[in-house]
């Protein structure tokens, strides 16, 4: 029997294996077959353990080897193991540094065709995955299941040490090196360690004096995404933050914050020399230059020095001329706005 007749007898032939559905052509009737389930989203393999669905045997096969733990796939170079052949040979590509998945658009390669699938949609702007709830779309699945607990409040993955939850588990692996104080990642210049890698990513910056991030009003720089969100509220004017006891507005919430504890007369930080008490770490600092004289503001014109930045840039004025502070009655600018209320006393014969 030849291998066409063999086919042909077991009804895995070009012609007879088309799908109803969408038209497409298999050359084995399995292939069709597993298509199909795709399609339909039929999924008649289920797992005793979980009730979970799988649409086909393999895939339910690799699942309930997370409930089993075995990892019968070894890899050569490092001995990790795996519970599927598939994630090895992925893993394998770590130590090959192979990518055989390439891009047409931009060239960019990848080792797995799943996350050159993920890319392509960075260029055609595909998020087929939605949220029943809100309607937001993702271009991944795994972003989408993450989203839907912003809805349901499910926080799966708890710490073993206080019980805290949370919902990505990368969040909890961050949170448990508050417990065991590990810190991974290491800066080459200066070997300081942080906890988190966008920590380090972020320190760099101060070796490299890297600024990526723009404001698109004035183009100044900063190399924080969080200094540039508080930079462009100078522009807007906006103060989104309020004080629910007295009801003034704060462009930034640390500054609430510090604000909030006016009220509760909260004063966490104490200064180590007199032990006099700061409702703010920043307050303690600029307290504790008092003690040690130092003053780390330098004035580019004149080289005096300062023990805080504020006090600089009100010097700063003297050298530019620039008077900030305006009377609207006689127009008249001021350096500092103690000067300017000094001044207006004389329009409202207010004595101190």
């Amino acid at each position: 029997m030849t291998c066409i007749q063999e086919h042909t007898q077991l009804g895995e032939t070009n012609n007879s294996n088309k799908s109803n559905e969408c038209e497409n052509s298999f050359s084995y009737q399995s292939h069709l077959t597993k298509h199909e389930k795709t399609s339909t989203g039929r999924k008649p393999y289920q797992c005793s353990e979980c009730q979970k669905g799988f649409s086909h045997k393999s895939n339910l096969t690799v699942h309930e080897k997370t409930h089993t733990g075995q990892k019968p796939y070894q890899c050569s170079e490092c001995c990790k193991s795996f519970s599927s052949k598939f994630n090895l040979t992925l893993h394998e590509r770590t130590h090959t540094g192979q990518k055989p998945y390439q891009c047409p658009e931009c060239c960019k390669s990848f080792s797995s065709k799943f996350n050159l699938t993920l890319h392509e949609r960075t260029h055609t702007g595909q998020k087929p995955y939605q949220c029943s709830e809100c309607w937001k779309s993702f271009s991944q699945k795994s972003n989408l299941t993450v989203h839907e607990r912003s809805h349901t409040g499910y926080k799966p993955y708890q710490c073993s040490e206080c019980q805290k939850s949370f919902r990505l588990k990368k969040t909890l692996t961050h949170h448990e090196r508050t417990h065991t104080g590990q810190k991974p990642y290491k800066c080459s210049e200066c070997w300081k360690s942080f906890s988190q890698k966008s920590s380090l990513t972020v320190h760099e910056r101060t070796h490299t004096g890297q600024k990526p991030y723009q404001c698109s009003t004035c183009q100044k720089s900063f190399s924080f995404s969080g200094s540039l969100i508080q930079h462009q509220v100078t522009h807007t004017g906006q103060k989104p933050y309020q004080c629910s006891e007295c009801w003034k507005n704060f462009s930034q919430k640390s500054r609430l914050t510090v604000h909030e504890k006016t009220h509760t007369g909260h004063k966490l930080y104490q200064c180590s020399e007199c032990c006099k008490s700061f409702s703010s770490k920043s307050a303690l600092s600029q307290h504790e230059r008092a003690h040690t004289g130092q003053k780390p503001y330098q004035c580019s014109e004149c080289w005096k020095s300062f023990s805080q930045k504020g006090t600089l840039t009100k010097h700063e004025g003297t050298h530019t001329g620039h008077t900030p502070y305006q009377c609207s009655e006689y127009q008249k600018g001021f350096y500092q706005k103690s000067g300017l209320n000094l001044h207006q006393r004389i329009h409202t014969g207010l004595k101190p």
